[in-house]
């Protein structure tokens, strides 16, 4: 298959390098990777064996046309969702190549692990959770009379290592009611002894991503396990809902059943419990060099579970006003059902 790719985590998985400002084709078996001169010594020692580097010396879409009109494709597949309508335009305007829209055909591709890629996403996924420790540990000293911007501000320092990490997603960090947000905005709500704190973070590792949600009571014994004892019977009420929702859902996968089964499973403990309206978001998404992929595992998909696929379980329960609560691991498929990263 002859594709064009610009996004960068795509271009990366299938060359090993990426940047700002790059296009990957890939005619008849070979791989060109076109960049601009602020990349290209860069580009030329860490791209795999065999990506031929291309210096342009023009904007990359006449640069690529040039090398479309060299190579002369008769077909090239494309991500409609990765070209603006004007790019494509210029692009493809007069070469008699026959484009060919497929949507997320990268992703597609890279759906299911390798073992070297689990094995990296394991990885990471050990060092978020270790940023999680560190971070209770940092709350527990620091944090009462702290401000949501404040925690985020340290949260974000501490998932990043001193830069030997990068983070997967700007961290949410969110007190009470703005808990009840799922991808809540750090405010100046301040943490006082007895509120809910739902932390959701990850790290970058070698560009592959971790992804972890707790929520938890802030008391001298603060701590982000799954036991949590909440101060108020409300909070725990409904803690309790979502941690059975997460486990009758980790507990449903298997190879070869639908995503949406996972999500049901979940979905079925909160709207049985008289919740329905306040989960309003998949139980989960593929993970990898994106923090968001394929599969979804959400309640319309007809994605069937495959060995090797990594994915998120992440069931929550969200009151205006009040607050909410979101549990959260990833999980690799294996043949005896889900295994947390």
């Amino acid at each position: 298959m002859n594709y064009i790719l610009k996004d960068e985590n795509a271009v990366f998985f299938e060359c090993g390098y990426s940047c700002d400002n790059e296009i990957l084709l890939c005619i008849d078996g070979v791989k060109y990777f076109l960049s601009d001169a602020r990349y290209y010594f860069e580009a030329k020692k860490l791209v795999n064996h065999g990506v031929i580097v291309v210096l342009a010396q023009r904007n990359l879409i006449q640069e690529a046309r040039m090398l479309l009109r060299k190579l002369k494709p008769k077909s090239l597949v494309y991500n409609p969702d990765e070209l603006s309508v004007s790019t494509f335009t210029v692009l493809s305007k007069g070469l008699g190549i026959n484009f060919k829209p497929k949507a997320n055909f990268s992703q597609i591709k890279r759906m299911i692990k390798s073992e070297e890629e689990i094995e990296i996403l394991s990885r990471a996924a050990k060092f978020g959770a270790e940023c999680f420790d560190e971070f209770a540990e940092f709350v527990r000293k620091n944090g009462e009379g702290m401000s949501e911007r404040e925690l985020h501000f340290n949260a974000q320092s501490i998932f990043k290592r001193k830069n030997e990490l990068g983070l997967s997603f700007d961290p949410i960090v969110a007190i009470n009611e703005n808990a009840a947000k799922a991808h809540a905005l750090p405010g100046d709500k301040i943490l006082r002894y007895g509120d809910l704190l739902l932390l959701d973070a990850g790290v970058k590792f070698n560009r592959y991503c971790s992804d972890r949600t707790r929520t938890a009571c802030f008391d001298e014994n603060f701590n982000f396990s799954k036991e949590q004892k909440f101060k108020n019977p409300k909070h725990q009420e409904i803690y309790e809902i979502v941690k059975e929702a997460q486990k009758v859902a980790l507990d449903t996968v298997k190879v070869g059943i639908k995503a949406g089964q996972i999500d049901k499973a979940a979905r079925d403990v909160i709207v049985k419990a008289g919740y329905e309206k306040a989960f309003f978001h998949s139980t989960g998404h593929g993970v990898g060099v994106d923090i968001h992929e394929l599969p979804v595992i959400g309640a319309r998909s007809e994605a069937v579970i495959k060995e090797g696929m990594v994915f998120s379980i992440e069931p929550g329960i969200y009151l205006e006003n009040e607050f909410g609560v979101r549990i959260e691991d990833v999980v690799v498929a294996t043949k005896d059902g889900a295994r947390i990263l």
